[in-house]
C-alpha cells in the first residue's frame, strides 16, 4: 500500500502541473507517514541526497556554461564550422549541426544550446532558403549533444545517482564518442533531406579564413580542456576543475574577447543560480523518493517482471531503451536520472552492462525526450526561436528522431563506442 500512495500521490501531482521536485516529496512525505515514519526522516533523506562533494561541481559548470552563452563564445563556433562544412550541400544545416557539437562540450546545456546557437542559425537558415521546420528541426534534435559531450553536469547526477562508484572522468571520455556519432547520424540525415529539397551550399572561404576562425574560438575550447583534462590528469578534482574553468571562462569572455558586459553577467549568474536551484532541491527530493523505492524493492521487483517477459539481454536492454524514451516525453531530465538509475542499473549491469555504457544509454534516450512532447524542453524553446508551431515541426521531425534511434542502438548494443576511449586511459 505504501508503494501505490508513493506512486499515486507522484502521479498526480505531475498531471496536475506540480513541480516534479515537489511532486517527489510531498509523495515520500506521504508514504513515509503511512509508515509511520516520523516526517523528519523526509527532510534528513533530502539533506543527505546534497550533501556531496561532487556536487560542488554542479553549480560551477553551469555558470561556465552561462558565462558561454552570454560571452560570444557561440558567434565564433558558428564561425569556425561555417569554414569547415559550410561548402557541403545544405551548408548551413551542417554548421548547425557541427557549432552544437562544438558548443555543447563548451556550455553542456542543451538549451542553452538553443538559445544561443538558434537565435543565430534558424534566422539565417531561413533567410537561405531553408524551411522553416528543418531550420528548427536540426536546431533542436543537434543540442542534445551538449548532454552527451563532456563537461556536462548530467554525468555528475548520474555518477550520484549510482552511488558514487562511478568515475565521472570516465564518463567524461564515454561521452565523446557516442556525442559524435550521434552528430554524424545527424548530418547524414540532414544532408540526404538537404539534396532532396535542393538546400543551397555556402562558398568555401579558403583555408586563410579556417584557420583564423580556429585561433578565434580555439580559446573557448580550453575551457573544456580544462575541466576535463584537469580531471583525467588528476591535477584537479571534479569539483575544482569546475572551478577553475569557471573562472577561465569569466577571464575569457571579459578581458580577452571583452564581449561580457555587466548586463550579460548579471544574466548569466542570475541563469547559473536558478538552474542550480532546479537541480539541486531535484536532488534534495529524488534522494527521499529513492530511498522508498529501495524500501519497496522496486529495482527487484522490475527486474523480475523484464525477465519475466523475456530472458534475452538484447530484448530485455531494448524494453528498457523503451521505457526511458516513454518517460522521457513526460518528466524532466534530471529528476528521471535520479529515479531510473537506481532502478535500471542493477538491471543493466546482472545482463553484463557496465555502468558507464548503461550511464550514457540513459542520457541518450532522455535527451530525445527534450525533443519529444509533451513535455520536450528542447523542442519548444527551439519552436519559441524559430516562430513555428509545434505540431509544425512535428510533420517533420521524424528523419532526425530515426537518426538518433540508430546512434541510440548502436551505443545500447556496441560497447566498445563507449568505453573505447575510457579504457585508453585506464
Amino acid at each position: 500500500m505504501g508503494l501505490t500512495i508513493l506512486l499515486c500521490v507522484f502521479g498526480f501531482g505531475v498531471v496536475i502541473g506540480m513541480p516534479v521536485a515537489f511532486a517527489m516529496g510531498i509523495a515520500a512525505a506521504s508514504a513515509f507517514w503511512w509508515e509511520g515514519f516520523p516526517m523528519l526522516i523526509t527532510f534528513q533523506r533530502a539533506t543527505a541526497g546534497v550533501s556531496v562533494f561532487s556536487l560542488l561541481a554542479i553549480p560551477f559548470f553551469v555558470f561556465a556554461g552561462e558565462v558561454m552563452l552570454h560571452g560570444g563564445i557561440a558567434i565564433r563556433l558558428v564561425r569556425l564550422a561555417t569554414a569547415l562544412v559550410g561548402h557541403i550541400k545544405g551548408g548551413l544545416a551542417m554548421v548547425n549541426i557541427f557549432s552544437s557539437m562544438l558548443f555543447g562540450g563548451i556550455s553542456g546545456s542543451a538549451v542553452a544550446d538553443i538559445s544561443a546557437l538558434g537565435s543565430l542559425m534558424i534566422p539565417v537558415m531561413k533567410e537561405r532558403g531553408y524551411r522553416p521546420d528543418f531550420a528548427v528541426n536540426v536546431t533542436v534534435t543537434s543540442s542534445i549533444a551538449g548532454i552527451v559531450i563532456p563537461p556536462s553536469h548530467n554525468m555528475i547526477i548520474f555518477a550520484v545517482a549510482a552511488g558514487g562508484g562511478i568515475s565521472v572522468s570516465g564518463l567524461f571520455l564515454a561521452g565523446v564518442v557516442p556525442g559524435i556519432l550521434m552528430c554524424v547520424c545527424l548530418a547524414i540525415a540532414a544532408y540526404i533531406l538537404s539534396v532532396k529539397h535542393n538546400y543551397p551550399k555556402e562558398p568555401f572561404p579558403g583555408w586563410g579564413e579556417v584557420g583564423r576562425s580556429a585561433a578565434d574560438a580555439i580559446p573557448g575550447f580550453i575551457t573544456a580542456v580544462i575541466i576535463v583534462g584537469g580531471t583525467l590528469s588528476g591535477v584537479f578534482t571534479v569539483t575544482e576543475s569546475g572551478a577553475f574553468g569557471a573562472i577561465y571562462a569569466l577571464l575569457l569572455c571579459t578581458f580577452y574577447y571583452r564581449s561580457l558586459t555587466w548586463h550579460k553577467f548579471v544574466l548569466a549568474v542570475t541563469g547559473a543560480v536558478r538552474t542550480t536551484a532546479m537541480v539541486m532541491i531535484l536532488i534534495a527530493f529524488a534522494s527521499s523518493f529513492g530511498y522508498l523505492l529501495a524500501l519497496y524493492q522496486v529495482p527487484t521487483v522490475l527486474s523480475d517482471l523484464l525477465v519475466s517477459i523475456s530472458d534475452n539481454p538484447l530484448v530485455i536492454l531494448l524494453m528498457i531503451n523503451i521505457i526511458l524514451l516513454m518517460l522521457g516525453m513526460i518528466m524532466d531530465m534530471a529528476a528521471l536520472i535520479l529515479i531510473c538509475t537506481p532502478i535500471f542499473l542493477p538491471i543493466c549491469k546482472s545482463l553484463g552492462m557496465d555502468p558507464t555504457q548503461f550511464g550514457i544509454m540513459l542520457l541518450i534516450n532522455l535527451g530525445l525526450g527534450l525533443c519529444t512532447p509533451p513535455v520536450g524542453t528542447c523542442l519548444f524553446v527551439g519552436c519559441a526561436v524559430g516562430r513555428i508551431r509545434i505540431e509544425e515541426a512535428l510533420k517533420s521531425i521524424w528523419p532526425f528522431y530515426i537518426a538518433i534511434l540508430g546512434a541510440l542502438l548502436l551505443v545500447t548494443y556496441v560497447p566498445a563506442i563507449s568505453l573505447w576511449l575510457p579504457s585508453l586511459v585506464q
